[in-house]
């Protein structure tokens, strides 16, 4: 499944661009004219002059549309460990930023000669709260902030690769069920209706 997540993020955006939820008034209303302008210039340069200009047949045009859309796994498997367990709830103004990104992100904890294959992004935890360190470095500062969750009682989220997995398997099967319960709700609602 995901290694077709880029087409579903194409998708995500047309429909975001061309449907009316963007900012349509103020000072962000352009953002959506640079969404488009972006994808437009994406489609020109990706599918034009590196797949139908570079590339001799249909069927190679197929295969590596594929082949490259699906070597991007390895990111949707991080983005998703390091993000879909955890809380999205806003809790306003009093909670910190710390507390907020330790809330919302979770690290993976794998071995550091496994960081090449992971490029860093098993530190989601340590990326958001210090965007600019670079990845080489991102291990050595994941140990000062454990150290700090640990002095000042901050959970930090840091799983196994496994553990990860089941935390986001069972938290999306959450989801499933509250949205099969509103589904329900409201083919109930407007049955009365």
């Amino acid at each position: 499944m995901l290694c077709f997540g880029r087409f579903n993020l194409y998708v995500l955006s047309w429909t975001h661009i061309l449907s009316a939820k963007g900012p349509n008034e103020g000072p962000a209303r352009w953002i959506r004219l640079a969404e488009a302008l972006g994808q437009i210039f994406y489609w020109i340069w990706y599918g034009y002059y590196v797949v139908y200009r570079s590339i001799p047949t249909n069927l190679a045009r197929f295969i590596f549309v594929l082949v490259s859309h699906a070597a991007t796994l390895p990111l949707h498997v991080q983005f998703t460990l390091g993000h879909f367990a955890m809380s999205t709830a806003d809790l306003g103004p009093q909670e910190s930023f710390p507390q907020k990104m330790l809330r919302t992100t979770m690290d993976l904890d794998c071995p550091a000669w496994l960081d090449f294959v992971h490029g860093g992004l098993q530190f989601q935890v340590i990326h958001h709260l210090f965007p600019r360190i670079p990845r080489h470095n991102l291990r050595r500062a994941q140990k000062y902030v454990l150290q700090f969750c640990e002095e000042i009682s901050i959970p930090y989220a840091l799983l196994g690769f496994v553990k990860a997995n089941e935390v986001v398997l069972s938290r999306l099967e959450e989801i499933g069920q509250q949205a099969a319960m509103f589904n329900k709700i409201q083919r109930s609602v407007t049955s009365w209706s």
